[in-house]
């Protein structure tokens, strides 16, 4: 099973053998065993890749679970449930991870010495069960799933534009005024999805800045360009420096967006996990850092 769960997070037997210290050969004989006692195909193979069948992606889900298992079993024997070990998978959001992940690894690599930690910054939603991730943090509204969130932190996003673009174009007096003004935000087709004084609104954003960078809204509203819908988690330091200012403050993004720790739903949740997430919360807080101002 662990052999089989290695070739499909690996991509290939021969990067599955190396990390095990086996030949390709025998990582062949095994899962050839493997497929002939379960009387199925788990895997497609051709000289380039490796696919998993529909067959083997059930059967992969069951066996990291199990795998899971047998790691924190054996770890409560040796008495090492408390410790973090192995290998973390992480996937985080890109500028998040790169402003609120990356700059904090240094002490909690440091705790944890028998720990590495592969962090993946990627902003499209990764299938952390089928990618072999242990965790993902995300910024949304979950909805139902099969896999385990933990809140990690509060998200406040609202309006705001720069004191040059103010001081030119003036500042929206209602939502409807935004018609007026340069909106701006990546172009992946998502409108804004607010809450005013009189419930839920929608605007779709549109000016003559073309992006599919969120980096590239958050330089192009402080330069002054024009009116964004930002988290303060990107922008705090800014607001507090008057850098930025709020529009039309009596309107925010739901509340229900938030920080999410996500993983998948086991018994037996492995100790680096745990440890990580527990990290996120206590580094976070319920008034996370970047709105402490």
């Amino acid at each position: 099973m662990e052999i089989f769960a290695r070739v499909v997070s690996a991509g290939s037997m021969s990067a599955a053998g190396r990390e095990l210290g086996l030949s390709p050969a025998v990582v062949s004989k095994r899962l050839r065993r493997l497929e002939e006692r379960l009387g199925t195909r788990l895997l497609q193979r051709t000289t380039r890749q490796i696919a998993l069948t529909e067959t083997g992606q059930g059967y992969y889900e069951r066996v990291l679970a199990i795998l899971s298992g047998v790691e924190e079993a054996e770890a409560f024997v040796s008495r090492r449930s408390e410790q973090a070990h192995g290998m973390l998978k992480v996937a985080v959001p890109t500028t998040f991870g790169r402003m609120h992940i990356a700059p904090h690894m240094e002490p909690f690599m440091r705790a944890n010495p028998d720990l590495s930690v592969n962090l993946v910054l990627a902003d499209e939603f990764v299938d952390i069960v089928g990618e072999g991730y242990d965790l993902a943090v995300r910024i949304a509204e979950l909805s139902d799933s099969s896999l385990v969130a933990r809140k990690l932190a509060p998200v406040e996003r609202f309006l705001v534009a720069a004191p040059r673009y103010v001081a030119e174009h003036g500042t929206p007096k209602s939502f409807s005024d935004l018609e007026n003004h340069i909106c701006l935000a990546a172009h992946n087709g998502d409108p804004w999805r607010l809450v005013g004084p009189y419930g839920a609104v929608s605007w779709r954003p549109s000016g003559p800045l073309l992006t599919n960078s969120s980096e590239v809204v958050r330089e192009a509203v402080l330069g002054g360009l024009g009116i964004a819908l930002r988290s303060t988690w990107d922008i705090g330091p800014e607001l507090a420096a008057g850098l930025l200012v709020r529009v039309l403050e009596d309107y925010a993004a739901s509340r229900n967006i938030a920080i999410y720790a996500v993983y998948p739903s086991r018994q037996f949740l492995p100790a680096k996990v745990r440890l990580f997430i527990d990290y996120l919360a206590a580094l976070y807080g319920p008034v996370a850092p970047w709105d402490r101002n």
